[in-house]
């Protein structure tokens, strides 16, 4: 049994190291103790629980504790950054002749009317989606109207 706790314990290992995520930190740990016990001269049957036990109890106790250490952190996409924000119009949106851009945060987007209604340039309108490379727009007199 010593050969298989080694085994055990080198395979939780490189996994951990390959993933970097504390997936099998745990069982290393685990299989440690296992592998210790064996060197020992414990039976089988106790090898076994002391690796359920070891991996179960710092799992349970340590994941916790873990996840508040290295929370995830969480990028923002385009998506996230840019709805609901003020774009100027800087070529005139006319969904039916497929024209419009606006610039937000001094980039230049293609962009579509929400209501198919063309809107001038110099405009102000607010962003509603980003769906790849365009932006679903409604102009600022629309916002105004629908909260008043």
């Amino acid at each position: 049994m010593i050969i298989f706790w080694i085994v055990v314990l080198a395979a939780a290992l490189l996994i951990e190291i390959a993933s970097a995520a504390l997936i099998s930190i745990w069982f290393v740990a685990g299989a440690a103790a296992a592998l210790i016990a064996a060197a020992a001269g414990a039976p089988t049957i106790v090898q076994v629980l002391l690796f359920v036990l070891f991996s179960a109890i710092l799992l349970i106790f340590t994941r916790p504790l873990l996840k508040k250490l290295f929370p995830n952190k969480f990028t923002p996409t385009n998506s996230e950054l840019s709805v609901g924000k003020s774009a100027v119009v800087i070529e005139e949106i006319d969904n039916e002749h497929g024209r419009g851009r606006v610039r937000l945060n001094g980039v230049d987007w293609i962009a579509v009317s929400d209501s198919e209604e063309v809107i001038p340039v110099d405009s102000v309108v607010t962003v509603l989606e980003v769906k790849g490379a365009k932006l679903l727009v409604k102009t600022a007199a629309q916002n105004t109207n629908e909260t008043n």
